[in-house]
């Protein structure tokens, strides 16, 4: 992939996304508050129907970052996202978009929640990917934001709640011409982050997830 390009791109990963899709937008220096573990991994499970996230690692924010509260198997990995200090943002991944965008999620998270400013935290994660300390989906990559107790900001820092229940489907450098979009938004269809390394296709589905209790088995 070309090198210039790509630092040039995500050294403005705070473009505006639309809605409240969670892209790159936003961002905000602080700690966050931290949540009982067996809560923090409701929620993150939370963020994709179970035959997914049952069997998913679950990452929980500690004071210092993010750490493995429970390992899966089936490759896939979730966990709760706050790009701002107020935000709850469940999220899973499939095996490759845990490999590789979620990585770059999770630093930016945990730099911002150790009082880095926004310019650093995305200064980090461009360098990391220039140096191959991440690396970009080889194939498209799967993000469920399906849960229904999200608590998700605007771009602006306004409160928007349980938005809306989608997924993202990343893939570098995807452009709304490239899936024949010619509007911004069509049928819950959006091009998020478009032409940046962090693209992705945001799919609006009709049904949110609601949190639910750990399997039997990992309890």
């Amino acid at each position: 992939m070309r090198l210039r390009p790509l630092l040039l791109a995500l050294a403005s990963l705070s473009a505006t996304v639309p809605a409240a899709a969670q892209g790159y937008g936003g961002g905000q220096s602080g700690p966050r508050p931290l949540l009982a573990r067996e809560r923090e991994i409701v929620l993150a499970r939370s963020a994709a129907p179970a035959a997914v996230s049952d069997s998913a690692t679950v990452y929980a924010l500690t004071a210092t970052g993010y750490e493995i509260a429970v390992r899966g198997t089936n490759g896939a990995a979730c966990y709760v996202s706050r790009d701002w200090i107020e935000s709850l943002e469940p999220h899973c991944f499939d095996a490759e978009g845990a490999a590789t965008i979620m990585r770059m999620h999770i630093r930016r998270v945990e730099l911002l929640h150790q009082g880095k400013t926004l310019a650093v935290a995305d200064r980090e994660v461009a360098d990391g990917l220039a140096s191959g300390v991440f690396r970009l989906p080889r194939r498209p990559a799967v993000s469920y934001m399906l849960s229904a107790a999200q608590q998700l900001m605007s771009d602006d820092g306004r409160k928007v709640g349980a938005w809306k229940p989608h997924l993202m489907i990343y893939y570098p450098y995807l452009t709304s011409v490239d899936v024949g979009l010619t509007g911004t938004e069509a049928q819950g269809l959006v091009v998020v982050d478009s032409g940046k390394p962090t693209a992705n296709l945001m799919v609006v589905v009709p049904d949110f997830v609601q949190p639910r209790s750990a399997p039997a088995a990992q309890r």
